[in-house]
């Protein structure tokens, strides 16, 4: 067995030790000079010159009423993501809580980043309150109204049902919980929430994807869908699946991954991470707008998990460590690492029978991307969504008639929806292909996975305005979703690893 190392790396041997820190005109960092004194010039520096004058569609600081933003212990991108642009009453002057490490320095310096991009570059100040005690003093200080949480998973709901005892709204990346066991606790969080009337928000990002708003239109058009099949375990009538890499490189340079991201303990199975989103995405598109009641309407019914086995190299590639962690010691055998990452799971939706694939492989073919498959099949015509090599790694949408008969109606049905299309996507297209109709969709409408952070935001700040205007099925359908993932996984560790999980759509 290889030698191992902690998770999270010492304050000292990273940063070197203690002293005090002065005033910074745009960074504010109580923690020691030495630790993040790097990072302070580099948010000093790249600020925009005149921060004295309002930034478009931010607060200025300290005016009122202004929404006030905490990051509690930022552990992973997306809580930089958040604050990719500046917000419309949002003060400018956020506050940041975490202990001192990597994981910290990894977030200043991504909004270091924003602040001094060369088109449209962001005002942030921050305020950072760096160490040990960062729990302790971010419950006693509480210099905001909204908490963003992203990043290390088990902690996650204990940190948010502390931000509600607090008062504050929470936008939470997922996954909110790993365990079935955690679920009366999830929903003891979500009833605090409702009774001091506070918000908080799952970080649903592919809602706004305009492919699944797409898949979702078509789906409830009864002309164009007709009515969902039931399906069966062998053919089940919904199937998903989403396959990532672990190695990627970003602008030419590999973009590593924390130490702690490959403990399932911390980070989850790959269904109770990334598919969350699978989960959402399957009601939130059969049933819009409708309360999922997990007792009556969800039956989680197979599962499966099995590992991804890197060499101590391939860890080195992922992550940039020498060692594997002292946190993965008990996933090594003979000297590598078997990530429990890849995650099978079947279950039934209101009678609609559902197939989840989520799969982590070490590193993309030569030119390859992460691929998306999502296949609803209804009476009159299966809807599809696929991402893969043949759509270039570009999110496509196709409806395909379910007999050649049909290919004349479905078409006229949608023509006929067509203008509320256009409503949703601005320039849509039809085009017939051979045994399927492809929507195209104008690249201009095309957002990145980056801007749907920033669209999820708009949504949330403005439930936060107005609490009451959050959606009654938001909450049962967050606690029927986390009952898949949860219950998918430990019903998982039951079964034997299966011969061939090979995706459908490669």
């Amino acid at each position: 067995m290889s030698a191992t190392t902690s998770c999270r790396r010492p304050a000292r041997g990273l940063f070197g030790p203690r002293r005090e820190l002065g005033s910074c005109p745009r960074v504010r960092a109580s923690c020691p000079a030495s630790a993040l004194i790097l990072w302070v010039g580099l948010l000093a520096a790249s600020a925009p010159r005149d921060l004295g004058a309002a930034t478009p569609g931010a607060a200025p600081a300290g005016s009122a009423p202004a929404i006030r933003l905490i990051t509690l212990d930022p552990a992973h991108f997306h809580a930089a993501l958040l604050q990719r642009e500046m917000l419309p009453g949002v003060d400018r002057k956020a506050h940041v809580y975490a202990p001192l490490g990597p994981d910290l320095a990894a977030h200043l310096t991504r909004l270091a980043q924003f602040n001094s991009r060369r088109e449209a570059p962001t005002a942030w100040e921050l305020e950072v309150h760096a160490g040990a005690d960062f729990l302790a003093r971010f419950l006693s200080e509480r210099p905001g109204n909204v908490v963003v949480l992203s990043g290390r998973n088990q902690a996650k709901l204990a940190h948010l049902t502390q931000a509600l005892e607090a008062g504050l709204h929470v936008l939470a990346d997922k996954p909110w919980i790993l365990e079935p066991g955690d679920l009366p606790g999830l929903k003891a969080a979500l009833e605090l929430a409702t009774k001091r009337g506070l918000v908080a928000y799952d970080a649903m990002t592919q809602r706004f994807e305009v492919t699944c708003r797409l898949q979702r239109l078509l789906v409830n058009s009864p002309a164009i869908f007709g009515r969902p099949l039931e399906g069966s375990i062998e053919q089940p009538a919904v199937r998903m699946e989403s396959v990532h890499y672990l190695v990627k490189e970003v602008a030419g340079a590999p973009s590593l991954r924390p130490a702690w991201f490959f403990d399932v303990r911390q980070q989850g199975e790959g269904l109770t991470d990334v598919g969350t989103h699978l989960v959402d995405l399957a009601q939130w598109i059969l049933f819009p707008d409708q309360a999922i009641d997990v007792e009556r309407d969800v039956r989680v019914l197979q599962a499966a998990h099995w590992p991804t086995t890197l060499t101590l190299e391939e860890f080195r590639r992922a992550t940039g460590e020498r060692e594997f962690p002292a946190c993965v010691a008990d996933s090594l055998q003979a000297g590598k690492l078997q990530y429990m990452a890849n995650n099978e799971v079947h279950y039934a939706l209101r009678g609609i029978h559902v197939r989840l694939l989520i799969r982590w492989d070490l590193a993309p073919p030569p030119g390859g991307r992460d691929t998306e498959l999502a296949v609803f099949s209804g009476s009159l015509s299966r809807v599809e969504v696929r991402q893969g090599a043949e759509q270039q790694f570009t999110p496509e949408v196709c409806v395909i008639p379910n007999s050649t008969a049909q290919t004349t109606e479905l078409r006229r049905a949608l023509d006929g929806l067509l203008p509320a299309l256009r409503r949703e996507v601005p320039g849509l297209e039809v085009v017939e292909a051979p045994g399927q109709f492809r929507l195209a969709i104008p690249p201009a409408q095309r957002a990145s996975h980056e801007a749907h952070f920033s669209m999820l935001v708009s949504a949330f700040l403005d439930y936060v305005r107005n609490p009451g205007a959050l959606p009654a099925w938001e909450q049962p359908n967050l606690l029927a979703k986390y009952h898949v993932t949860t219950r998918g996984v430990a019903l998982a560790r039951q079964t034997e690893k299966p011969a061939d999980h090979k995706p459908t759509h490669p």
